[in-house]
């Protein structure tokens, strides 16, 4: 495929429109039309259309972060990261949710929230086909079926799959109960307590039963509920 030449006066591009500042801009732009990445990397031979594009892959190799958030110290290969990165810092939060107008620093971070008003999962587990928001989520769902838990306990040696499941766990060795009714001062370990909690308080039963015209607020008491149906349905 032929590469598209500078008109005079202006550098554009004959297939796009770009205009740019000089030709050698304009012949670097035309290598995206005529497919050509004369760029290769020497560890891995992937190959790239701009001399920056290499530099900024090789950074995979060497590990390099030359971008350096001056605030907390983290450390970026790309300088697009650092900058979306030093909005966290700077309270900047320019990308709006136009539904409820919840805002954030990060685009990628408006998109995952925008999936809790669609409720689009795409994330699937090819075992057991449970989907989710967020591919982390996925990811760490994974180690359940792989057995896998990383996150092990000093004191007692129990594992588990996820760290926040280990950061709860300890609290069953110091005591600690940071999440507090707000309404009465009862104490939990665990914010999913607490939340149940609060359904005394308001009446909220949440659990219905689907043969009687029970409800209850504690999943637990509801399964034992649901344990009568089930006996009854049995013949003896």
């Amino acid at each position: 495929m032929a590469l598209p030449h500078a008109s005079k006066g202006n550098n554009v591009c004959e297939i796009c429109g770009k205009i740019y500042s000089s030709k050698t801009n304009l012949r670097i732009h035309s290598y995206i039309h005529a497919n050509e990445k004369p760029y290769v990397c020497e560890t891995c031979n992937r190959a790239f259309t701009q001399k920056d594009s290499l530099k900024i892959h090789i950074r995979t190799h060497t590990k390099e972060k030359p971008y350096v958030c001056e605030v907390c110290g983290k450390a970026f290969s790309r300088k697009e990261s650092w900058r979306k990165h030093t909005l966290i810092h700077s309270d900047l939060k320019p990308y709006v949710c136009n539904v409820c107008h919840k805002a954030f620093s990060q685009n990628s971070n408006l998109k995952t929230h925008l999936r809790t008003h669609t409720a689009e999962k795409p994330y699937t587990c090819d075992m057991c086909g449970k989907a989710f928001r967020i591919k982390i989520t996925l990811q760490t769902h994974l180690l359940i079926h792989a057995n896998i838990k990383p996150f092990t306990c000093e004191i007692c040696y129990a594992a588990f799959t996820q760290n926040n499941q280990l950061k709860s766990h300890l609290r069953t060795h110091t005591n600690e109960r940071p999440h507090v009714c707000e309404i009465c001062g009862k104490a939990f370990a665990q914010k999913s307590s607490l939340q149940k909690h609060y359904w005394s308080h308001t009446n909220e039963k949440p659990y219905k039963c689907d043969f009687c015209p029970k409800a209850y607020s504690w999943k637990d008491k509801f399964k034992r509920h649901q344990l009568i149906h089930l006996k009854e349905a049995v013949p003896s």
